[in-house]
């Protein structure tokens, strides 16, 4: 038996089905940008990727800008006291 639409129930059961699918899709994307914990989490792990070599130890480039940092945060230091 059709609907005046032309669906039968089948088609109308597949398509609520379907529709649930989605909308569960859509809720944990939305679920995932809003914990700010895990992104926070996910975020760190990654710029600790990029800082580090693949044995656990700081890459060369991170510790140059450290010192680079710290150069210039004491000349300025050095500069106000004069």
């Amino acid at each position: 038996m059709s609907s005046s639409n032309g669906t039968t129930p089948e088609q109308i059961e597949a398509d609520i089905e379907r529709q649930r699918e989605e909308l569960a899709t859509t809720v944990n994307e939305l679920q995932a940008k809003l914990d700010v914990k895990a992104r926070a989490r996910h975020r760190a792990a990654v710029l600790r990727d990029r800082a580090t070599t693949d044995s656990g130890r700081p890459r060369p480039q991170v510790i140059a800008g450290a010192a680079a940092v710290v150069a210039v945060v004491g000349l300025l230091v050095w500069r106000r006291t004069r």
